[in-house]
């Protein structure tokens, strides 16, 4: 008798079983079908051994309530007597459902577990066979297949075979099952058999002997025709039977289904033919098969059917398979295939994926298989189609290292068996990790984890899927360091011919020198040869990644030279996550940024700083200056000292800007372009007033001292003013003074002249730095009126002789240096004349419209092509900007929120006016985003700007990656420029020319 309020011993024993219900357990073990053997320990002990002793027993009872009359005692003694049928029975019944299920349904197929032999311990083909000979339907050859399944099952989850094995045996009952239903289907159709020879081929996991429990099974069909049959009836049979051979496969009956037989990785996939001859196959894959169709023909493997015609299709399409790597594409190819694709994963699933997921499955397939097709054209010993024999052979041959092997090796089959595991359970074709608690559980255990297997399970996961993160790159790259500096005695070296394939298939157009370039790197038993061995393999991924990685891996190997001996360098590199990715992106991104950084190699710690890539103040930038020009002993040195701040900030905004482009493997890239680009164009702006204020106090202080005779200020125009500057913009300026009391005017006006001479000079000083150069052409009369007028001169020439578009220039102009009282008292005087009450009239309209049409038709450069130029270009920046100014002279005078000088923030403020409607201020506004980001592309990857795209194709290529394109898509690229554009030009049309 049990004391109320305690709970009785059975409830204990099941509890410390395992059992995470005993109560249930208690109750199924009361039942009458379990009556013999309730109270046996060692069946209890047995189901406390399974992956989930609860689904184990309720599965048990199942099975024992389903046997025929007088067979019951039969299952239950071999239960209890025979320990080979009790661990292989419950065992599975613990670890999947589904198999419980079928069990239920047949309930004598458990005899099948009975038998200990070695022909059961290790079937083979013949085996799988003769298990499916007498099926002769869908649905018997559904019962057969999970009968021989669970046999699978039994020894996976007993341990008797590994999970390279189990994989192994399930593409084996797969060839048998192909084979069964293609004989039904064909003895269903015998005159479509006499018509044709037809052979499958089998395609990824089922082809390279490392099936998943639960998976479609990839095929190919090639076809042909019986002595004396018709080619194209006998395809056309050919045709028949093999829909029928993948409906007996994938259709759903009362037994359900076995896999889905997929044929899309056929020539034109979906589009084209089920059935190809072989001649057909070859001439499609030698003229127009792109590189990951060579990839998947890796694993191809003759399965069913007419196997002379299968072997000569294999025969035949092998030699192409190892010379794709020898493709004019295939760098290209490589490049867009090592991208890993997550963007279809959902969000919440990223995290979970085994197979598609960072470090998962796929990454290293992938990279053994690029290995094999790089190497493989030369060693015929990679030529396998399983991942884990694939790896071996690499790190045989060297072209791997072994110790990276050995953790790969583990790794894979760790996650394998994982995948395994989760598909075993509902035979349901999933990757997923579960999230519920109790399928954690279950997995855990059926992975040997007991004492805490959900912690120790997802503990086991992070660390192998880390250790495949970490080195499916390095996986590549390790290699090619010990092929220029032994770093490991022992190993298999890759001779410098392998290794120079290696880096022609990762994207780098000279390997003879980047393998110079990691010698010079590598070698040696300096610190910084040591820090730069351990970070070399994942940088030289990062600037495969790149566009144009043989500058990527020049430019690091000039920063080690200036830097490698400063302690902090090697430092930062070694211990700040980012700095090391970001250095990459930043060095191989195009001739900019190196450029800067060569010049300020120190620069490179902006690059570890979290802060360090945020663009300063304009107060702070001209704080630092100023201060730098004041302690400087001559105007030399003083415009020197600016620049030298100029050079450092312009890095920091060109590196920001690349890096917010390119993203990171933390940092997805900015997703906002306007937001990157309204950046760049104020911090470059800033900078840019910051050292024209510090030329202008050089300039006075070396012919003044500390007072000029005449107050002096510098209004900005154009892009300036407008916060809108590029990488390679002039700055455009008007000059404005005012005599101090008491001095004669003449006096004044020498004074401004001399400053304004002197400040071009030294602004003008030879440098390597990009240039600053200050144009004055907007002023008055332009170069044909005075380079400096005093305030009361600009009021009497605009209340005179001023002409619309100096009106509109106007719109532009905000104070950027010098006296900022005598800055704003020029505002308040051009104020009425760009934003003139009552608006413009007809008159000035007209005349604004018959400028825009004239410098279209005039100022375009000859030859350049106006749907992809960015400046004067259809719908390009000179469009947009001229459409907002239009708005702004019409309706500023009473909408104040037009009162801007920054372009997009007027175009904001007419459609919040109701002035542009949504649709078309979306368009105008991305337009004028992409094209301004063309022109920042083009200056960062060429150093030098440019208003159109480069026409040679690694500089459009980078473009393209700075643009968000990836590599080979810079057609799309120009694509969408033009299209975008178009867009923007009929806006133009309508609201600038037409309203």
């Amino acid at each position: 008798m049990t004391v109320p309020g305690r709970r009785s011993s059975t409830f204990i024993r099941l509890l410390r079983s395992g059992f995470t219900d005993p109560s249930a357990a208690a109750r199924l073990l009361d039942t009458d079908a379990l009556a013999a053997v309730r109270n046996d320990p060692v069946l209890l002990d047995a189901l406390g051994a399974t992956a989930d002793p609860d689904l184990a027993l309720l599965g048990l009872v199942r099975l024992a309530e389903a046997q025929p009359d007088g067979e019951l005692p039969g299952l239950l003694d071999t239960l209890v007597s025979a320990k080979p049928l009790r661990d292989r029975l419950l065992g599975v019944l613990g670890a999947s459902e589904a198999l419980g299920d079928h069990l239920a349904r047949h309930p004598r197929d458990w005899l099948g577990l009975v038998t200990y032999e070695a022909a059961d311990l290790h079937p083979g083909l013949a085996e799988f066979e003769h298990g499916l000979a007498e099926a002769h339907d869908p649905v018997t050859l559904r019962v057969a297949y999970r009968r021989c399944l669970l046999s699978i099952a039994a020894r996976d989850v007993c341990g008797t075979i590994d999970v390279a094995q189990t994989a192994a045996e399930l593409a084996d009952l797969a060839t048998a099952t192909l084979r069964a239903a293609l004989r039904i289907a064909s003895a269903a159709a015998p005159e479509d058999a006499a018509l044709c020879r037809l052979a499958v081929i089998a395609m990824g996991k089922c082809g390279g002997n490392e099936l998943n429990y639960v998976s479609d099974v990839d095929v190919i069909f090639v076809g042909d025709s019986a002595p004396g049959a018709d080619e194209g009836k006998a395809l056309q049979a050919a045709t028949r039977l093999a829909s029928h051979l993948m409906r007996i496969c994938s259709e759903t009956t009362v037994e359900g289904t076995i896999w889905p037989v997929d044929a899309n990785l056929r020539p034109e996939g979906r589009n084209g033919p089920l059935v190809r001859t072989l001649a057909s196959h070859l001439a499609y894959y030698q003229r127009w098969a792109k590189t990951w169709e060579f990839q998947a023909l890796l694993k191809a493997r003759a399965v069913a059917g007419d196997e002379a015609l299968g072997a000569e299709y294999i025969a035949a399409i092998s030699p192409l398979v190892w010379q794709a790597a020898e493709r004019e594409n295939f760098v290209p190819d490589v490049q867009k295939m090592r991208r890993r694709v997550v963007d279809n994963i959902p969000a919440a699933q990223v995290d979970r994926e085994l197979k598609l997921g960072p470090g998962g499955l796929r990454d290293v397939e992938f990279a053994v298989q690029l290995l094999q097709l790089v190497h493989g054209r030369s060693d015929a010993t990679l030529h396998s189609g399983t991942t884990l024999d694939a790896l071996h052979a690499l790190a045989a041959g060297g072209y791997v290292g072994r110790a990276d092997a050995a953790q790969l090796h583990d790794a894979y089959r760790f996650l394998r068996a994982m995948e395994h595991r989760i598909q075993l359970y509902r035979l349901r074709r999933t990757h997923l990790v579960p999230e519920d608690e109790s399928d954690l559980r279950r997995l855990g255990r059926s992975m040997g984890l007991r004492t805490e297997p959900v912690a120790e399970l997802n503990k086991a996961w992070r660390r192998h899927a880390s250790v495949v993160r970490r080195l499916h790159e390095k996986l590549f790259y390790r290699p090619l360091l010990d092929a220029v500096a032994q770093l490991t005695p022992g190993e298999t070296r890759l001779s410098p011919r392998a290794a120079g394939q290696r880096l022609e298939a990762l994207g780098y157009a000279d390997p003879a020198a980047a393998l110079r370039h990691l010698e010079a790197l590598a070698s040696g038993v300096t610190r910084k040869a040591a820090i730069q061995r351990t970070l070399l393999p994942v940088m030289l991924g990062w600037f495969a990644d790149s566009a144009d990685p043989d500058a990527g891996l020049l430019n690091f190997r000039k920063v080690s030279d200036a830097l490698g001996k400063t302690p902090w360098y090697l430092r930062l590199l070694r211990d700040e996550g980012a700095a090391a990715e970001n250095l990459a992106r930043v060095l191989s991104a195009g001739r900019l940024a190196p450029d800067l950084l060569m010049r300020a190699p120190e620069a490179v710690a902006l690059l570890g700083d979290p802060e360090g890539l945020q663009p300063r103040t304009h107060e702070a930038l001209q704080q630092e200056v100023l201060a730098a020009v004041g302690r400087a002993e001559n105007p030399e040195a003083a415009v020197a000292a600016a620049r030298g701040v100029r050079r450092r900030e312009l890095f920091r905004t060109t590196a920001a800007d690349i890096i917010g482009s390119y993203g990171t493997e933390d940092n997805p890239a900015e997703e906002d372009h306007g937001a990157l680009v309204d950046r760049v164009g104020g911090a470059v702006s800033d900078l840019t007033a910051a050292t024209v204020a510090g030329a202008l106090r050089a300039a006075v202080h070396s012919h003044y001292g500390d007072t000029l005779p005449t107050r002096f200020a510098v209004i900005g125009v154009g892009r300036f003013g407008g916060h809108e500057l590029a990488y390679g913009s002039d700055a455009d300026v008007l000059f404005v003074h005012e005599p101090r009391e008491g001095v004669d005017e003449q006096e004044a006006a020498k004074a401004a002249q001399t400053v304004i001479a002197e400040m071009r000079r030294l602004l003008q000083l030879p440098t390597t730095d990009p240039p600053l150069l200050i144009d004055a052409d907007l002023r008055p009369e332009g170069r044909s009126g005075p380079l400096v007028r005093t305030l009361a001169s600009y009021a009497a020439y605009y209340r005179r002789w001023s002409l619309t578009w100096e009106s509109q220039a106007l719109l532009r102009a905000e104070p950027v240096a010098g006296d900022a009282e005598l800055g704003a008292r020029f505002i308040e005087l051009i104020d009425p004349l760009r934003y003139p009450m009552e608006g413009l009239g007809e008159d000035a309209v007209r005349e604004i419209r018959r400028l825009k049409a004239r410098m279209e038709s005039e100022r375009m450069p000859r030859g350049a092509d106006p749907t992809l130029h960015t400046k004067l270009g259809r719908g390009g920046l000179s469009d947009v900007e001229w459409t907002v100014q239009l708005i702004q002279m019409r309706h500023a005078w009473v909408e104040p929120g037009l009162r801007t000088t920054r372009t997009r923030e007027g175009l904001a403020a007419a459609h919040a006016a109701g002035l542009i409607p949504t649709e078309e201020a979306q368009i105008l506004d991305e337009a004028w985003v992409l094209a301004t980001r063309v022109r920042n592309a083009v200056m960062l990857v060429r150093g030098r700007a440019g208003d159109t795209f480069p026409t040679e194709a690694r500089e459009l290529a980078a473009v393209g990656r700075y643009l968000g394109y990836a590599e080979g898509t810079v057609g799309e690229m120009l694509d969408d420029y033009r299209r975008i554009t178009r867009r923007a030009r009929a806006v133009v049309e309508e609201l600038f020319y037409g309203g």
